[in-house]
């Protein structure tokens, strides 16, 4: 009672040896993530030319990241070819330009849209899942008790889920490639009445191997962003249940900014 006496009436503050600014504890934050990212990422490639090789592993993860991803991926490449094709298509026919709709949409297909919409949704479908099994396998101390077998969990655990979103990132983007050029097809042959011949003809006039390196390029930094980036989050989860939500949430939330940053410096640097 007297305690609480004294404190009564004494105006709220932050505590001692708190911060009276966000600031600094944001930046402390985020300094502190990118150095568990960094570190990581360099244990991934320490430990990859390392035996034991688990082969049974990298191809389930594989099917896992890749072959459970390509529904999804064909469907939001189909409609982005197809509203691609759309649009363009009503603004170039004002100029008697519609013929270079097919070049439009490959291009923004091989080069950009392909590789970036196909990371993004695989950050959200198999980044998020990564977050999710380390964090609880984290919280009900499986990490600790691979530790404990002089087992490294970088190895067993992170090392074959990044290099399948490595493998895999490029052969999806192929697909999303040829399915997104199909769906401006549909709707520029189909549906609008366009030449099929001179959409073929200008869907590959103006691309060269360049371009399509660079979103195979693109696609597999992102696939080794976003793996990297989940397995990092539930790697390093705490709090239990509540924490494993945490860790799911911003593995695909920071996986999807590294991706579009990641994105715009790729492009700077291949073009």
């Amino acid at each position: 009672m007297q305690a609480s006496a004294v404190t009564e009436g004494v105006p709220a503050g932050p505590a001692r040896g708190g911060r009276s600014s966000p600031l600094p504890g944001a930046i402390e934050r985020f300094l502190l993530q990118m150095g568990q990212f960094v570190q990581m990422l360099g244990r991934v490639f320490a430990w990859t030319p390392r035996p034991p090789y688990d082969w049974r592993e990298l191809l389930r993860q594989m099917v896992k990241v890749g072959v459970a991803s390509t529904p999804v991926v064909l469907l939001t490449a189909l409609f982005t070819g197809m509203v691609l094709a759309l649009q363009t298509f009503t603004v170039l026919k004002r100029f008697n330009a519609e013929s270079y709709v097919g070049s439009l949409v490959a291009l923004s297909m091989v080069r950009e849209l392909a590789a970036v919409l196909t990371s993004l949704i695989v950050a959200g479908r198999a980044g998020s899942a990564m977050g999710a099994e380390l964090g609880t396998m984290r919280v009900t101390e499986q990490i600790d008790a691979l530790e404990v077998m002089a087992t490294d969990p970088i190895h067993y655990l992170v090392v074959p889920r990044v290099w399948a979103a490595v493998l895999m990132m490029p052969l999806l983007v192929v697909l999303a490639d040829g399915i997104g050029i199909a769906g401006g097809y549909a709707v520029s042959v189909v549906l609008m009445g366009s030449n099929p011949v001179s959409y073929v003809n200008t869907s590959f006039q103006f691309m060269n191997l360049n371009d399509l390196l660079s979103g195979l390029i693109k696609a597999a930094v992102f696939g080794l962003l976003l793996a990297t980036i989940g397995c990092q989050q539930g790697f390093h989860t705490t709090g239990g249940a509540e924490g494993v939500g945490r860790s799911t949430t911003a593995a695909v939330v920071l996986a999807s900014i590294a991706i579009l940053a990641a994105d715009f410096l790729l492009t700077k640097l291949l073009f």
